[in-house]
């Protein structure tokens, strides 16, 4: 009995696909902070809709995956921040263009090109079986490089997050840091959706740091409590993932939405209150 719950450990594919899921549930619990309470939720689901179609792209030119999705990811950013600047239409309604047609190129891609079909499919759903050791790596890049640019930008990104208009009043370059945090957040994107999948990879961004804001009325706690919430959803989904054979992605995600009810149920009044009289304490 014991032998077979440390049989997956064994596995090198396994042990690679729980190091990035651990991995993936702290950087997006740590770049959701920023995402939740700059209600950039819908950019961060946009955004995983776009990668999808540079992935897509990848596999049928057998190009790196990482530099085609990255590239494709960068350029729809690009795309989104130009046509919302314009002013005739609203961010929203160009993040659901510009990325609906993304999506849509990598579903025709899909279909047009069967032998790339099964590789798009796991970047769907996510799958544990095409994590290599440079996925491990990529992934612990991407989460070092994220603490870094908050640990260098934390005060600028804060004001900017808690009073834009002030922010820029004061000095701050607030378009510059919003698109700091867009790339940020593009980097995690592409760096975890391996695991994740592209269609729940927005609900790992999201749900890890909305549970950190019920248990606590201060952002800086928030910063350390959403990457430790999402690193045990990573390792416990992926773990369940194996005995109970479902995608990785919906595993963890369903452990993550789990913790939440939970924490909503013990909270109750005072951590919606929280929720509401969010501080920047640090």
């Amino acid at each position: 009995m014991i032998a077979d719950i440390f049989e997956p450990f064994g596995l090198a594919f396994f042990r690679n696909g729980l190091l990035v899921a651990t991995m993936a549930g702290a950087i997006c619990g740590l770049i959701g902070c920023y995402v939740v309470l700059r209600q950039l939720s819908y950019i961060g689901h946009g955004l995983s809709h776009s990668i999808f179609g540079g992935a897509a792209a990848s596999a049928v030119l057998s190009v790196n995956f990482y530099l085609g999705a990255g590239l494709w990811g960068l350029l729809s950013a690009l795309m989104i921040a130009r046509v919302a600047r314009r002013g005739k239409i609203g961010s929203d309604a160009a993040i659901g263009v510009i990325t609906t047609a993304s999506f849509a190129i990598g579903i025709a891609l899909s279909n047009r090109f069967g032998q790339a079909k099964k590789s798009i499919d796991a970047v769907l759903f996510g799958s544990i079986l095409g994590v290599s050791v440079g996925d491990v790596v990529a992934v612990a890049f991407a989460g070092l490089l994220a603490v870094a640019v908050i640990w260098i930008c934390y005060r600028k990104l804060l004001f900017a997050t808690f009073d834009a208009e002030v922010a820029e009043v004061s000095g701050i370059n607030v378009p510059r840091m919003e698109a700091l945090l867009m790339l940020m957040l593009a980097v995690t994107i592409l760096f975890t959706m391996k695991v994740m999948g592209v269609l729940l990879i927005s609900a790992l961004l999201v749900t890890p740091a909305v549970i950190a804001r019920m248990l606590t009325n201060s952002f800086a706690r928030m910063l350390w409590i959403a990457p430790s919430i999402g690193a045990a959803c990573g390792f416990t989904g992926m773990l369940l993932s194996y005995y109970i054979d479902v995608s990785s992605g919906a595993t963890i995600i369903l452990m993550a939405s789990l913790v939440f009810v939970v924490v909503y149920a013990v909270t109750g009044t005072r951590g919606r209150r929280n929720v509401a009289g969010l501080t920047h304490d640090h």
